[in-house]
C-alpha cells in the first residue's frame, strides 16, 4: 500500500466500516513478505531510557493489539513499535460498532474496550520473533472484570519481561469503566510501586531491566498532572507517554460520528495532547523522557511535539488518512529540522517551546 497503490487502497478501505477495514489491514500486513527496515539518517537516532532508537517516530498502541505485525510495521520505517493493549485474559471488548471514522475531521472515535487475544497469545508471537532487530514495546492493560486491576498490570510485566523492549502501563483508556481512577495520586503511587517491584524482580531473574513508562490521559487538569509528575519522579519511572485519547469534543468537529461515545484521536486531539505534553515536561524538568502522542499527522506535527518536550513521538490515527508513506515523510521533515537548526541531532530541540505551548492552553 506504499506509493501509488495507497490511493486505491484507501478508497477500498474507507468503503467499508472502520473495524472491518482495520482487520483487513492487519490480515494483509501478516501476509506481506518479510522486509528489512529502511536505513535511517544517523542524526535521527535517539538514546532514551537505556534503549537506542534508530529514529524517534514510533507506532502507537492500538493498531497491533496482539503482536501480529510488529516487523511489518518496523519495515515501514518506524523507529519502534508499541503493541497492545494486552490484558492477562482474552476479552472481547465492547459491543460493535465501536470504531468510527470522522473523515471530515481527520479523526477517529473508538470505544473498543481492550479487545485482545490475551497475554498468552501475544507472548507466543513475541517469543517467535525473539532475536530479530527492532524495538518493540508492550502496552499492558487490565481486564474489565478484574477484582485487582493493579495485579493485572503486575502480571503483564511478569509475563512479557523477557520479550518486551519496554513496557507502557495504560491507566488512561476511557473505554474501561473506572480505569482512569488509577491516575489518582494514591492509587497511582501504589500501582507504580507494585509494577516497578515486579519489573525489578523479573530483571533479577532475566538479567535485563526493562524500562517502564506510564500512559496518561490528555483530560487531566494541572493538579492531576502535578500528581502524575510527582509519582513518576519519586518512584523512578523511566518515562511518560502523553497522551491517550480524549473524552472532550471540540466545537469544531463536523463529522456525523462526532457524538459517538468513546475516545477521540487524530487531528482534533493535537492541541490538547501537546499542551498536556508541554505541561508535563515543565513539571518533570526534562528529568525523564516523554513520548508525545496525539494528532501527529505530519513532520511539522512531530517536530512540534519534540519542541513541546517529547524525546520520542508516536502516531496511529493519521495512517488511516495519510497511508504508510507518512512515516518516511515525517522522518524526512525531522532531518530537515536538524539541518535547519545546525544541530547534530534532535536533542537540542526538545522542550524549547514548552513554556509557550503551556501558556497557550489546551484549546
Amino acid at each position: 500500500m506504499i506509493g501509488p497503490l495507497w490511493p486505491l487502497a484507501r478508497v477500498a478501505l474507507h468503503a467499508i466500516d472502520a473495524e472491518t477495514a482495520h482487520t483487513a489491514t492487519l490480515a494483509a500486513l501478516e501476509r506481506m513478505p518479510a522486509q528489512r527496515a529502511p536505513a535511517n539518517d544517523p542524526r535521527l537516532a535517539v538514546e532514551a531510557f537505556g534503549l537506542r532508537f534508530p529514529n524517534p517516530v514510533g507506532l502507537a498502541a492500538g493498531l497491533d493489539k496482539d503482536a501480529k505485525v510488529p516487523d511489518a510495521m518496523l519495515a515501514l520505517g518506524f523507529g519502534f513499535v508499541e503493541i497492545g493493549s494486552v490484558t492477562p485474559k482474552p476479552q472481547a471488548g465492547n459491543p460493535k460498532p465501536r470504531l468510527f471514522r470522522l473523515s471530515e475531521d481527520r479523526a477517529i472515535v473508538n470505544r473498543m474496550g481492550f479487545n485482545n487475544d490475551g497475554a498468552a497469545a501475544a507472548l507466543g508471537r513475541l517469543t517467535r520473533r525473539a532475536g530479530r532487530p527492532g524495538v518493540v514495546g508492550v502496552n499492558v492493560g487490565a481486564n474489565k472484570d478484574s477484582a485487582d486491576r493493579t495485579a493485572d498490570y503486575v502480571a503483564g510485566v511478569e509475563t512479557f519481561a523477557e520479550v518486551a523492549s519496554f513496557f507502557v502501563v495504560n491507566v488512561s483508556s476511557p473505554n474501561t469503566p473506572g480505569l482512569r481512577d488509577l491516575q489518582a495520586k494514591a492509587a497511582l503511587d501504589d500501582l507504580v510501586a507494585r509494577v516497578l517491584d515486579a519489573r525489578d524482580a523479573a530483571a533479577a531473574r532475566a538479567g535485563r531491566r526493562r524500562p517502564v513508562l506510564l500512559k496518561i490521559a490528555p483530560d487531566l487538569d494541572l493538579y492531576g498532572l502535578d500528581d502524575v509528575a510527582q509519582v513518576a519522579l519519586d518512584r523512578g519511572l523511566d518515562g511518560l507517554v502523553v497522551s491517550n485519547t480524549t473524552l472532550a469534543r471540540p466545537a469544531t468537529l463536523r463529522s456525523a460520528a462526532a457524538g459517538e461515545t468513546g475516545g477521540l484521536s487524530g487531528a482534533p486531539l493535537f492541541r490538547r495532547a501537546t499542551w498536556a505534553l508541554a505541561e508535563t515536561y515543565l513539571r518533570t524538568g526534562g528529568r525523564i523522557p516523554l513520548v508525545g502522542v496525539g494528532g501527529v499527522a505530519s513532520g511539522a506535527d512531530a517536530l512540534a511535539k519534540i519542541r513541546a518536550g517529547a524525546t520520542l513521538v508516536e502516531l496511529y490515527s493519521a495512517l488511516i488518512y495519510e497511508g504508510p508513506g507518512l512515516v518516511r515523510r515525517t522522518l524526512s521533515a525531522l532531518t530537515e529540522a536538524i539541518e535547519a537548526a545546525g544541530a547534530g541531532s534532535l536533542a537540542p530541540l526538545v522542550g524549547v517551546d514548552a513554556q509557550a505551548v503551556a501558556a497557550a492552553g489546551p484549546g
